[in-house]
């Protein structure tokens, strides 16, 4: 049996818990901001389907039941039995001191399929999950405060 991989990322971001947990909480909204992220469909307020993208091109699913759910506060989640990767996590927002918004952490676990550890789940998903999750957060707080993910597509190469 191989040891899962964590992650735990917090980023602080200029909105209230209330306005972050909701647009967090309509699983649709997720693929905006998480980049390998290419769906989610939402069967009922407990169970939801995901894809994300997978190794040359193809994809990976799995079916996730919210586990936990305080309004405002966090969500949790677990992968059900039969996923192509086992994967279970929180996302807790929390006042940030000194009244500057919000503190969203993510904690997430992977079990990486057929004992393969550490490097097998970065090639999975092509690169870190630290930096992954790390990017999407990032994009996450610009998404919410700016209102849109800011972008260097398009602009000229420094050289």
């Amino acid at each position: 049996m191989s040891q899962p991989i964590k992650v735990e990322k917090t980023v602080t971001i200029n909105k209230p818990a209330e306005e972050l947990y909701r647009f967090w909480h309509n699983f649709g909204n997720l693929p905006r901001f998480m980049k390998h992220l290419k769906d989610v469909q939402v069967y009922n307020d407990k169970r939801s389907h995901w894809i994300t993208s997978g190794p040359l091109g193809g994809s990976v699913e799995w079916d996730a039941d919210i586990v936990e759910d305080r309004e405002n506060e966090l969500i949790a989640w677990t992968s059900i039995e039969g996923a192509d990767v086992d994967n279970s996590g929180i996302v807790r927002f929390q006042p940030a001191p000194g009244n500057r918004g919000t503190e969203v952490k993510v904690v997430t676990e992977y079990n990486p399929p057929g004992g393969v550890i550490g490097d097998a789940i970065a090639k999975l998903f092509g690169e870190e999950p630290q930096q992954q999750i790390g990017d999407d957060l990032r994009r996450f707080k610009q998404l919410m405060e700016a209102g849109e993910i800011a972008t260097t597509v398009g602009q000229p190469k420094g050289g």
